[in-house]
């Protein structure tokens, strides 16, 4: 096995709207579990007052950085803006972490420690050893539904694409063509993961433990869950249609012998 370039510069990016309560603990754990790591927070113009408490984190501490973004534009939208800017500043890898206390800290150098031998490492729920802590049985449900519904459409060994808390090598994310990334919510997440594996990288799974937040709202709603279905179900006839034109294109081949 060749050996991997070593993860020296390591910057973990917190999306943000209307997080002013949760954003110093968040970022607090962070440096106090991984003190050799940046972090980047991108607010998305939180009305709360989410920027001006970032900003005066990144006063205090030469690792914490800000980027204030114009509006609300979705999950997706704030990350592909931060993975350009890391890959501009030559970090190794790159880090999504939520703002809310859900994706832990205290788990983050067990991701880090997969991603040695890793191109993409996915902090997940759903394997063995992974859990969930506050979340009601519908949710639950939701969850390892949408996911089993993604697994086998997509035809992808992965049992947590939607997770949330993940590790990308810089070099995984300049070979995932951003450029054409359109899903902006929460299936981001998933569209990157069927890029990853498409493009025949080592994705891994670190089990974790979910804490669903204790302060503020869920971002989640029911037009996210539609939109999020509707593109991988596309996704999936997408992929179908793909297998049997190349299985024709055999065949075809096969009688011209």
């Amino acid at each position: 096995m060749t050996e991997r370039p070593s993860l020296d510069r390591v910057v973990v990016l917190i999306p943000t709207y209307n997080e002013r309560e949760n954003l110093p603990a968040i970022v607090e754990r962070v440096r106090r579990e991984v003190p050799e790591v940046d972090v980047c927070v991108l607010d998305d113009n939180s009305p709360d007052g989410t920027g001006e408490v970032a900003d005066a984190l990144a006063h205090d501490d030469g690792q914490v950085h800000v980027i204030h973004r114009a509006g609300k534009q979705g999950l997706g939208a704030a990350y592909l803006h931060g993975f350009a800017w890391a890959l501009e500043q030559g970090y190794d890898a790159v880090v999504e972490m939520d703002a809310d206390g859900s994706h832990r800290p205290e788990d983050l150098r067990r991701l880090l420690a997969a991603a040695r031998d890793a191109d993409l490492v996915i902090g997940s729920r759903w394997v063995p050893g992974g859990r969930v802590v506050n979340w009601p049985t519908h949710r639950k449900v939701l969850s390892v539904g949408g996911n089993i519904y993604t697994r086998v459409l997509l035809g992808m060994d992965v049992s947590d694409a939607t997770a949330g808390y993940r590790v990308y090598r810089a070099s995984a994310l300049r070979g995932l063509d951003l450029a054409s990334v359109e899903s902006a919510g929460y299936c981001f997440q998933v569209d990157l993961t069927r890029r990853a594996v498409a493009a025949g990288l080592e994705v891994v799974e670190v089990p974790i433990t979910f804490v669903e937040r204790v302060i503020g709202d869920s971002k989640m709603d029911q037009s996210i869950v539609r939109e999020s279905l509707g593109r991988i179900t596309v996704w999936g006839v997408q992929r179908r249609a793909e297998q049997v034109r190349e299985r024709l294109g055999g065949r075809g081949r096969w009688h011209q012998l």
